[in-house]
């Protein structure tokens, strides 16, 4: 058995206004935020739904339903954090993200950096192992349209020795 595990991750939200914007734990000023049961952070998402994916924990759904009422307005890094933490019961150490955020505005270049630390930050991991990146699809689909924001993440977590 390989102590190396692959995870991807997918995340998609409605745009609306009267919310607020959260990417990557980051507050981004804009007309419009994201609709959801927490905080809505598309990213983060995606994030979590890889690791859990990667360490067989099922998805953000099952550890996290939107159903349960003291999920209401969490923010998505507290429950990332959690996700470190099954990671970490499970043996499991992240290796590696990498997280696309899919939006035709706003423009997030200066917030990824931000974004990554605070990832990081959740998961007790150094910036270096977590890479933001943002492109837009050039006005086509939902995400072109400005009407959801999406994020693909992929992740690579290792077995630890003493765990297997």
């Amino acid at each position: 058995m390989t102590n190396l595990r692959v995870g991807h991750g997918y995340d998609v939200h409605r745009l609306v206004p009267g919310q607020r914007l959260i990417l990557g734990g980051v507050e981004i000023p804009w007309e419009k935020g994201l609709l959801g049961h927490s905080d809505a952070d598309v990213l983060v998402h995606a994030v979590m739904d890889a690791l859990a994916g990667a360490a067989r924990l099922g998805d953000i759904g099952k550890l996290f339903p939107d159903t349960d009422p003291a999920y209401k307005g969490i923010s998505s890094l507290e429950l990332l954090g959690e996700v470190g933490r099954l990671l970490g019961e499970k043996g499991f150490a992240v290796v590696n993200i990498d997280a696309a955020l899919l939006a035709q505005a706003p423009k997030v270049a200066p917030y990824k950096a931000q974004m990554a630390e605070n990832m990081a930050a959740a998961l007790g991991i150094e910036p270096e192992q977590v890479n933001v990146k943002a492109t837009t699809e050039e006005g086509l689909g939902f995400t072109g349209d400005g009407s959801g924001m999406a994020a693909h993440a992929v992740v690579l977590v290792e077995k630890m020795e003493e765990s297997i």
